[in-house]
């Protein structure tokens, strides 16, 4: 396998926040606008003929020269590099690695025609295919410890009191990024508590870098959601002027590969995507057994975070779940679909026509061999 890495430019930060409370309808419609737009640029060659369900038939398995795959995939990406021989990455195709990551990222990416599959939470394929883009998730991952270990937390601003439990939250402003999973855990938690949109005031703003604790101790919301090393830090440093964090107790472990439809069309990718998810699982398996060599490779040379923060990351990260049968992951899907739904006016999707099944055992028989391997 060879690799290249293609570098892009990243999203310029909002520093302005919203000064209205955005309606969630009006949000993704604007998104919707927006892929119609590009559609009628020449983008809706992204899309399939007439038939918008799940593609059929058996994965190809030959994998032609010449064929290539343009990836965005970072984690995974560091993974093979820092294992190095430890997993077998000679797939047979070239990989370009795109510094693309994040929902709204990819899925323009996919709409550019320049991004073949993409590693996102479980909410960017909803959106794109509200706008108009055909995508497929080929593979998933969660964790099996999803309640000791939650991804993100309620961030609650210095200043703010009686805010203790996700009942808590009405009457107050709270960070929200539509389209993304920090945007539909704050949906969650809302309707975990019986709460309805006009309970709160829901202020839009991007969920990247450190948007959402800036926003928290300047006072521009109450509330929003916090994840990573994000949590310890925030609470450090702003924990003496009365800031807290409110769990959830809510699932938010899910991530996932999605590609567009277009992809899977083509024989020769699709051949290469069923051996690109072996490698994405296994690679998840390797990091899990290999917390020293992840602390120091990926966390402190290449994400230049202290070997304490890197050190935090791996001990919240939990264990990995790769499901074998992805039907509970797609039964789930369908409710974070219902609400999502419900919210924005968009029609319900039926999960299963999101998921490309056929890349559930070739997930299933990679962990298998992984493990195999491991206890030899």
């Amino acid at each position: 396998m060879s690799t290249r890495t293609r570098r892009t430019r990243p999203a310029p930060r909002t520093a302005a926040l919203a000064a209205a409370r955005p309606r969630l309808a009006a949000a993704v419609l604007a998104t919707a606008l927006a892929g119609a737009l590009a559609a009628c640029s020449g983008a809706s060659a992204q899309t399939t003929g007439d038939d918008p369900t799940a593609a059929s038939g058996d994965l190809p398995t030959e994998i032609p020269a010449g064929t290539s795959l343009v990836i965005g995939d970072p984690v995974t990406q560091k993974a093979v590099e820092i294992a190095g021989g430890d997993l077998d990455a000679d797939l047979g195709f070239e990989i370009e690695w795109a510094n693309v990551s994040g929902g709204p990222a990819t899925t323009e990416a996919f709409r550019a025609g320049s991004l073949d599959v993409g590693s996102v939470a479980d909410i960017p394929p909803i959106h794109a295919t509200w706008t108009g883009l055909d995508v497929r998730i080929i593979a998933a991952s969660y964790r099996q410890d999803w309640e000791d270990f939650p991804i993100y937390e309620f961030g609650v601003a210095p200043g703010v009191e009686g805010v203790d439990s996700l009942e808590d939250f009405a009457g107050h402003r709270i960070a929200y990024s539509p389209g993304q999973a920090q945007g539909v855990i704050v949906l969650r938690a809302l309707q975990k508590a019986g709460l309805d949109l006009d309970d709160v005031e829901l202020v839009e703003l991007p969920s990247t870098g450190d948007v959402y604790p800036t926003a928290l101790a300047a006072g521009e919301v109450d509330i929003a959601p916090i994840g990573g090393v994000q949590i310890a830090r925030y609470v450090d440093q702003y924990g003496k002027d009365g800031a807290h964090t409110v769990t959830h107790g809510l699932r938010d472990d899910p991530g996932v590969l999605y590609v567009p439809t277009s992809t899977l069309d083509d024989p020769a990718k699709a051949a290469a995507l069923r051996a690109y998810v072996r490698l994405w699982a296994q690679a998840k398996l390797w990091v899990e057994d290999h917390p020293d060599e992840w602390v120091q490779g990926y966390y402190v040379e290449d994400q230049g975070l202290s070997e304490e923060d890197g050190r935090y990351l791996v001990e919240h990260a939990g264990t990995p779940d790769i499901p074998a049968d992805w039907t509970e992951a797609i039964e789930r899907h369908q409710e974070t679909i219902d609400l999502l739904a419900e919210a924005t006016g968009n029609d319900p999707i039926d999960a299963p026509d999101l998921w490309d099944q056929r890349f559930a055992p070739v997930v299933a028989e990679a962990v298998e061999e992984y493990r195999a391997g491991a206890s030899s």
